[in-house]
């Protein structure tokens, strides 16, 4: 069913906004990914999770990709943008809501950020509960997601008004979360009162990321425990948690938007010397796209279309440096897990705050 159908709210919907029962019926899996503490690498993880989904084979149909959005509601620190090469994109209005940015002409990955709605990268968010609240309804109840197997929702640190507006409009669509720490013990106790709000809201999680786990050297490839290892597989062990792995600090992976940028300068050049783009204006990497080939079409089929279907030339050249990082192939073993447990809870919802690491 296609999000831009008629849809009255289900039996199992009652009570949630009609607008977002529309956008969302034909999402097929919610996960919040949470942290208690700040600077844990969680936007990293949003990030790379949602590419690695959208790498991988759609639940629906193992003959496709998966087709994933990610929706940035750290209202007063957007780093999504940035992290998928994105900065300097705009959200179009069409007459069926607003387009999500896409990063490329695939489509399989859409993305929303309230980074995308502010004049300058460098604009503060200065926002109460209330206005925070009606952002995060409007993401979720006009954006036209259309058909979704994963909706990742990078959210921020700790428990505050976007958790909790959310959860309230997410409830009956039985979202799940992935929790994301650090070695060092402040930051599994903050963790701890992540773990206690989503046992207190009855938010099922399907495990937890040690992030920063070590660093590997660039030259010698080994990996120095500089914070520490342990701390997140011990946490999740005591509190019955599934514990999905550690990712170490690879400086390649660090370094990935910078070296994306001079890659992507470099494949403007040549496409600028190629004719491939061919303009009168100016073109810089970070402006959107046009489609290759693309002929007339009729303003309804252009409308149903996304104004920047082919994402830009940064966007494409991080991603693939996303995937030539040596972290990659580790967080696309904690990805599949992260699939199979999403599948299981679809299946069979566990009520309980907590998938403990035994039923998964």
């Amino acid at each position: 069913m296609s999000a831009s159908s008629s849809i009255s709210p289900s039996a199992s919907h009652l009570g949630a906004d009609p607008k977002i029962v529309r956008r969302l019926s034909s999402v097929s899996h919610i996960i919040l990914v949470l942290s208690g503490k700040g600077g844990v690498g969680k936007s990293s993880v949003s990030a790379q999770l949602a590419l690695s989904l959208s790498s991988s084979p759609s639940p629906a149909d193992s003959d496709r990709n998966a087709r994933v959005g990610i929706l940035d509601i750290d209202l007063t620190g957007p780093s999504i943008p940035r992290m998928l090469g994105l900065d300097g994109s705009s959200v179009k209005q069409s007459t069926d809501g607003w387009v999500p940015v896409y990063t490329d002409a695939s489509q399989h990955l859409a993305v929303m950020s309230v980074g995308f709605l502010l004049r300058s990268k460098n604009d503060s968010v200065v926002w109460r509960g209330p206005k925070k609240n009606a952002m995060i309804k409007q993401f979720l109840g006009d954006v036209r997601w259309g058909e979704l197997d994963y909706l990742i929702i990078d959210t921020p640190p700790g428990t505050s008004d976007e958790h909790i507006s959310i959860l309230e409009y997410l409830r009956t669509f039985n979202p799940t979360a992935v929790m994301v720490t650090t070695p060092q013990a402040v930051s599994l106790a903050d963790n701890l009162r992540s773990l206690d709000f989503c046992r207190k809201t009855n938010l099922p999680v399907l495990g937890l990321i040690e992030n920063m786990s070590g660093y590997i050297c660039p030259h010698c490839k080994d990996c120095t425990n500089v914070w520490g290892k342990g701390g997140g597989e011990a946490l999740a062990k005591r509190e019955g948690l599934r514990f999905l792995g550690r990712i170490p600090i690879d400086p390649g992976l660090v370094r990935v938007l910078d070296d994306a940028k001079e890659d992507a300068q470099h494949e403007l050049e040549k496409q600028l010397d190629g004719t491939r783009l061919s303009t009168t204006e100016p073109v810089t990497i970070d402006q959107p796209l046009p489609q290759e080939g693309q002929a007339a079409e009729s303003k309804e089929t252009e409308d149903k279309k996304s104004a920047t279907p082919a994402g830009t030339i940064l966007s494409r050249t991080t991603i693939q440096r996303y995937k030539s990082s040596l972290t990659f192939p580790i967080f696309q073993e904690i990805t599949d897990q992260i699939r199979t447990l999403a599948h299981q809870h679809r299946l069979h919802p566990q009520p309980s705050g907590v998938l403990s690491s035994s039923e998964s």
